[in-house]
């Protein structure tokens, strides 16, 4: 289970260090795309296998399962960490996250996010009633 928060910055050479704390479970080659609210994720490969299987339950016939579908592959890449934990960013990613510098690596359970630093910051800010979307999850028996 990924834990945490931790930040770090990206290099001359777009390249950022994986949290160590991270690096053991995500493997020696992970799957890092597109996230949702301006985020990138990364998977273990077992975690993005199980995803995978998913999505492809999915009927192409919708035209919304299709664009998530798409949104979801076409950001994909498998990341393979040099020996001091470090990737290579891949320049669409970045663009897409608007990762210039700082950036901040949290744990979700089974994934982990990828955020600007001003992305995470205004995430956080945005005054998201927690206690009202807890009791919506309680009511669903979470």
């Amino acid at each position: 289970m990924f834990l945490g928060e931790y930040e770090h910055a990206l290099d001359g050479k777009k390249r950022i260090i994986i949290p160590s704390k991270f690096r053991e479970e995500l493997g020696a080659k992970f799957i890092l795309t597109k996230g949702l609210d301006g985020c990138l994720y990364a998977f273990p490969l077992n975690e993005w296998h199980v995803l995978e299987e998913k999505l492809k339950g999915l009927p192409f016939t919708n035209k919304n399962a299709r664009a998530f579908v798409r949104f979801f592959f076409s950001g994909a890449n498998e990341m393979e960490p040099d020996k001091q934990g470090r990737i290579v960013m891949p320049q669409p990613l970045l663009e897409y996250a608007r990762i210039n510098k700082d950036i901040v690596s949290i744990g979700v359970s089974s994934r982990v996010e990828i955020w600007s630093k001003e992305g995470w910051q205004k995430y956080n800010n945005s005054n998201i009633d927690f206690d009202s979307i807890a009791e919506q999850l309680s009511e669903l028996g979470i």
